[in-house]
């Protein structure tokens, strides 16, 4: 097995004099810088200085509250310090710099057309530069428990960790992938202090408690640190969070270098303050240039029930309502278990429809995983329905299902699945074949094909169980259920289900599965797939005794045009698995998961790990990965890109290292997803970028706390930092 390491530098800050260590390294471009940053109309530009003299690798914001919606475009000093912000609509804006070692400068009032020299503010203190720190910098401040605090030899009982996780990295899997970092950055403003507006408490212990139970997330925060062992797990917290009061700060992040000087980031806001994104889409996955320079829809999950829009051109925003089919549907989300600090004890989130994940089709169409009735399933779902899928595996319950928008008829259609649903995505078939995952037990899709041409969602929609071809017969047969024994007369079913779903080029499925060590399936759908569809599983590889070789537990992932599946992990790794590089039958009685370890390749994500962990990886939480497989970055095809939810920027692996694509303002960027887009494939860097939403479901942890809103994030690379 192969494992690369990305090169991580890291200064401790200890005073002022650790600031004049950060790296000034010439950006390679592709034609020569102009001599200075003019600028045009729509421009502004010019110098950054400090007292040492030019500064490179800090960041220019330009802000506005004139346009229809808030509007931010932000860039980064090339290495004479020089800038410039392209493409400003005409208003007025506040410029001003950040970057680090520096506080933020006096906001500067200007207007496109102008030259704008900055001056940078060294910071006064270790302090002062660590408050614009990533979240995942101050996250790697916490100490997780042992090793020796889990199993057998552990302490008192484990030490107060639950007595049901076997292992750190099982502890570690929960606090990231399985509970916390789900949802929001553990190191943002809003969490690496204990409010005074809280209360007043006998210990810190009691005050991490408390916070816990705010808002309409308390019970599930709660349910989440009784995983963890709540006496062990609030001792942390308090721990954490009573170091950093006392002075701790993390290490220095590194400057943006080279290709991450190129980056154009341009802000909208966009739904209201009380509620959150969970992604967006922009385009059709198989067709990137599909709905140019077109609206840019987001989905509320929880929050509320409408799907944001922005039109990028006019720079404007509007709303689509959602509505069920069934008016008994119950809200997805259920009261606050406390009071909220920001918001006291009012209902925050109200959606019914707990909208997912959008996705376009080849017809410009938004296509959702949504709830539209009760979970209570039909009769054709059911054991003795005549229905192929339910004869071979009925359905009883299914909690979420699919809608479709049409922008060109603005109507909205209810799709009743058998399945839950979670994340869709479109296959590259006649059928049109849109695929989900969230299901359990079974994979769902819908054929958009036979919908279109019918109407019918009882006979468009299937589903499958996932069975192994255990005996190794290369055909479906009779399996054996997953807590038996494996039969080498018979194939053998999955429990767990998909979390993240990718069709490949070549018609198969993969998906991940979560958990310890976590797992990546792919699925084969044969001829009939309710009869033929058959998966293969690949774990996470582990040692002798159980422990993870390098990393574990996967959450998002995708499928690059290769066939190659590429993953966040919990450890804080991107991991490629490629199925080619396998030495044993790939089914068979003895393909049950850990049977390809040379098939994993492990790419440490760049932040300092976690204190008490010896193990590679690092405190990133990355939530998603997303494959450019068009190379609509300019960084080439099938370049993988981790969510950064702990960097608070984009990860991308371009040939085996690491390019960070930062978020500088405002301080707490959590995305969930991303896609890209080609609005004009004649335009150079101007006519791709990248899109991005804020997805953490506590704004108000950002800066700006209470009133601040989604962002939606349009990311673009020059061919050099003063290009316009």
């Amino acid at each position: 097995m192969r494992t690369h390491t990305a090169s991580y530098v890291a200064v401790m800050v200890v005073g002022l004099a650790a600031f004049s260590t950060v790296p000034r390294t010439r950006t390679p471009v592709h034609q020569p810088p102009e001599p200075a940053a003019r600028s045009d109309g729509d421009t502004i530009g010019g110098v950054v200085t400090g007292p040492s003299g030019p500064e490179a690798g800090v960041w220019v914001i330009a802000e506005t509250s004139e346009l229809a919606t808030k509007f931010v475009k932000i860039v980064v000093t090339d290495d004479q310090g020089r800038y410039l912000l392209p493409d400003l609509p005409k208003a007025t804006y506040r410029v001003w710099v950040r970057g680090y070692g520096l506080v933020d400068s006096r906001a500067v009032r200007a207007t496109p057309g102008r030259t704008l020299n900055l001056t940078a503010v060294v910071a006064p203190d270790a302090r002062a530069a660590a408050h614009y720190y990533p979240a995942g910098y101050w996250f790697s401040l916490i100490r997780v428990p042992a090793k020796s605090e889990f199993g057998p030899s552990g302490a008192d009982g484990n030490g107060g960790a639950s007595p049901n996780v076997r292992s750190q990295a099982e502890w570690i899997r929960i606090l990231k992938s399985g509970g916390c970092w789900a949802c929001h950055q553990l190191g943002s403003l809003g969490t690496r202090e204990i409010p005074k507006a809280l209360g007043t408490f006998e210990s810190s212990t009691a005050a991490w408690l408390r916070r816990l139970q705010s808002g309409q997330a308390g019970g599930q925060m709660i349910g989440t640190v009784s995983q963890l062992g709540a006496k062990r797990a609030l001792a942390m917290f308090a721990d954490w969070t009573d170091r950093i009061a006392g002075g701790a700060v993390p290490p220095t992040p590194p400057r943006p270098q080279g290709i991450e000087r190129n980056v154009v980031i341009t802000e909208w806001d966009w739904a209201d303050p009380k509620a959150y994104l969970h992604d967006e889409v922009s385009t059709d996955r198989r067709n990137p240039t599909l709905n140019a320079n077109g609206s840019i829809y987001g989905a509320l999950e929880l929050s509320a029930d409408y799907l944001p829009v922005l039109d990028p051109v006019r720079n404007a925003t509007s709303r689509v309502p959602l509505t069920v089919r069934d008016p008994n549907t119950e809200p997805a989300a259920g009261p606050p278990t406390q009071a909220s600090r920001y918001w006291g004890t009012a209902v925050l989130w109200t959606s019914k429809n707990n909208v997912h994940n959008p996705m376009f089709d080849e017809r410009g169409r938004v296509w959702l995983t949504s709830t539209v009735r009760p979970p209570d399933n039909p009769a054709f779902c059911k054991a003795g329905s005549s229905h192929p899928s339910a004869k071979l595996f009925p359905l009883t319950r299914a909690g979420r299902h699919l809608a479709m928008y049409d922008p060109k008829t603005r109507k909205l259609t209810h799709i009743g699945t058998c399945f839950s649903t979670h994340h869709l995505m479109f296959a590259e078939d006649a059928n049109r074949t849109l695929w989900t995952s969230g299901g359990g037990p079974v994979v769902g899709w819908l054929n958009t094909k036979l919908f279109d041409e019918t109407g019918d969602e009882e006979t468009s929609q299937g589903w499958t169980a996932l069975i192994l071809d255990a005996n190794g017969n290369g055909k479906r047969d009779a399996y054996v259920e997953p807590d038996q024994p494996v039969d080498p007369a018979k194939d053998k079913r999955i429990g767990g289900g998909l979390y993240a779903v990718a069709p490949a080029p070549d018609g198969s499925v993969w998906g991940s599965v979560l958990g310890f060590p976590g797992a990546v399936i792919r699925l084969v759908p044969g001829s009939n797939p309710p009869e033929t569809a058959l998966a293969e599983l690949y774990e996470l590889p582990l040692d002798r005794s159980g422990v993870p070789v390098e990393g574990f537990s996967p959450r998002g992932g995708d499928v690059d045009r290769n066939g190659v599946y590429w993953t966040a992990l919990a450890s804080g790794h991107l991991a490629s698995f490629d199925r080619r590089k396998c030495k044993g039958p790939l089914n068979g009685p003895t393909a049950t998961g850990q049977h390809c370890p040379e098939g994993w390749t492990f790419y440490p994500e760049p932040l300092p790990q976690l204190q008490g962990v010896t193990d590679r990886g690092s405190a990133e939480a990355s939530y998603y990965t997303w494959v450019d497989q068009f190379g609509v970055l300019g960084l080439g095809k099938n370049v993988p890109i981790n969510t950064g939810n702990g960097s608070e920027g984009l990860l991308v692996l371009q040939d085996g290292k690491w390019v960070v694509l930062r978020v500088p303002y405002p301080l707490g960027f959590y995305t969930k997803w991303m896609d890209g887009r080609i609005d004009d494939s004649t335009a150079g860097w101007k006519g791709k970028e990248l899109w991005a939403t804020v997805s953490t479901r506590a704004p108000f942890h950002m800066e700006g706390g209470k009133g601040t809103t989604s962002k939606v994030l349009r990311f673009q690379l020059r061919p050099d930092p003063l290009a316009r």
